[in-house]
């Protein structure tokens, strides 16, 4: 067991204690440790092309916030054509750019934490987590590929979080391919570039298509062959889609390419998402008059699992199995000329790994005037770096809830040579400042 003076600052106003770093805003929510027993996770998959626009007001549907039959764990949100003008970008060095401060405003309070985020030009890709989850999450790499421009432009491309998760490795892309009916070859030779190019240096990671999940989405731009603009509408107008599925480019070349075929999509139950005029829901009446299609689109692949001599034992694999519990379009949003599309997925799996590198421990009593005394224990394979950090951050109070509880702050240590959180204490209370104090009759006198 170490022990770290941890110094706590406060704020002349409250006396709230704040960290050396930005604090995060988090909901402590009671929640089983993981166990070997199997748990399920539910993820919330978002991609949408935004062309350009600011976050709406309101994005609860698109999150799924009043949903009370859901219970979130883990959000995954990719955003293409985010506005990149030179202006643009400079602020977003600078600060957050808007919609990444739109979702951590909202998801914060219901206790999610920013876990990663990679951007490259208009494609970004965000993942947060309940902060329960964030010492079984570690992020390996992020990386852009541009497909624009020969591979030297970034307005076309992919983006990619790699990480492992409960010592599963699991990769995301969020993507952007060419556009237009007869780009299809090109958009599929995008699709093969990105993913030839998302494997990871370090020899004891294996290959992409030996990762244990893959979640590939965005803007694919595959559009409805042959069939004229006229008998497309009719056929959305009536509901009428099983015909224009035969003639969707991604189905058509999911029948002849056997990799693109182990990659799974929930069935297109809504209407084509592009292309609409802005703010309504009438599709493209302009000049050009373009033929809707299912450009926005969620792809998932899980690993093949090797098959076993007929005279060998067979082993049992990990178990991981993902469920597709929604897959729809939000057709309420018109800031786009496309609409977003979401999945919901319910994970089950086994945990490879059950116990945290970090345990924290505050000794007490903690108090505002005073220094902290933080214990914490190391497990033995874990590599502390001097990088490392212990930081303090203030937990959101659900006011629904009118019990009294001293659930108040969490601490967290991040791993520099992991790059991620490893460690999270349970929930406790630092006593403000005493703002009274006992006169020479024992009487309460204003504290000077």
């Amino acid at each position: 067991m170490q022990k770290h003076t941890f110094p706590i600052q406060t704020t002349a106003d409250c006396g709230a204690a704040v960290s050396r770093r930005s604090p995060l805003s988090v909901t402590w929510m009671r929640a089983h440790p993981p166990s070997s027993m199997a748990s399920l996770l539910s993820i919330h998959v978002v991609t949408w092309n935004v062309a350009s626009a600011a976050p709406p007001p309101d994005l609860s549907d698109l999150l799924q916030l009043n949903n009370l039959n859901l219970n979130l764990d883990v959000y995954v949100i990719g955003l293409q054509e985010m506005n990149c003008g030179i202006m643009s970008l400079l602020s977003d060095t600078a600060f957050e750019d808007p919609w990444s401060s739109f979702f951590m405003d909202v998801l914060s309070p219901l206790s999610f934490v920013k876990v990663s985020s990679v951007r490259m030009q208009g494609l970004l890709l965000l993942i947060f987590a309940k902060y329960q989850h964030l010492p079984f999450i570690q992020i390996l790499s992020t990386k852009s590929t541009p497909t624009g421009l020969f591979g030297y432009w970034g307005n076309k491309g992919g983006v990619k979080i790699f990480l492992k998760f409960y010592g599963y490795y699991v990769s995301i892309v969020n993507c952007h391919l060419p556009p237009h009916v007869a780009n299809n070859d090109q958009r599929l030779e995008h699709f093969d570039r990105i993913l030839e190019m998302q494997n990871f240096e370090a020899q004891d990671v294996p290959n992409i298509l030996d990762h244990d999940l893959i979640l590939w989405f965005g803007d694919m731009n595959f559009r409805i062959e042959d069939f004229g603009l006229h008998f497309v509408r009719e056929s959305i107008k009536n509901r009428c889609y099983s015909d224009l599925w035969e003639k969707d480019q991604l189905s058509i070349a999911k029948r002849h390419d056997p990799l693109l075929r182990e990659f799974q999509e929930g069935p297109l139950l809504f209407p084509p998402t592009y292309k609409f005029d802005k703010n309504s829901s009438n599709y493209d009446t302009s000049e050009k008059k373009r033929k809707p299609a299912w450009t926005d689109r969620i792809l998932w692949r899980l690993k093949r699992q090797p098959q076993a001599a007929i005279h060998t034992p067979t082993l049992s694999a990990p178990h991981f199995t993902l469920f597709l519990r929604s897959y729809v379009s939000h057709m309420l949003y018109s800031v786009s000329d496309h609409k977003p599309v979401t999945s919901t997925f319910d994970l089950e799996l086994k945990p490879l790994v059950s116990a945290p590198l970090i345990t924290l421990l505050p000794e007490s009593p903690c108090t505002a005037e005073s220094d902290m005394l933080i214990s914490y224990s190391l497990t033995a394979d874990f590599l502390s770096s001097p990088w490392d950090w212990i930081g303090l951050y203030k937990v959101y109070i659900d006011i629904s809830d009118i019990r009294e509880t001293e659930d108040q702050f969490l601490l967290f240590y991040y791993s520099n040579n992991l790059h991620s959180v490893v460690g999270i204490s349970t929930p406790f209370k630092i006593q403000p400042r005493s703002f009274l104090a006992e006169g020479p009759l024992d009487e309460a006198q204003p504290q000077i």
